[in-house]
């Protein structure tokens, strides 16, 4: 009940538009860190089969 509260409270401190583009930029930060992640795991198999074919 408390996050409720405090999520109604920033609402209406703020407005409702401030309150979804902080949840939103949020969620994009969270999925750049998975694409990050992922986009180096892929060049370290690209590095490793490049390697193995010399």
């Amino acid at each position: 009940m408390n996050d409720y509260t405090g999520l109604m409270n920033l609402i209406s401190n703020v407005g409702f538009p401030i309150v979804i583009a902080i949840y939103l930029l949020h969620r994009f930060e969270q999925k750049l860190d998975t694409l990050v992640e992922n986009i180096n795991i892929l060049s370290q198999a690209i590095e490793k089969q490049h390697q193995g074919m010399e």
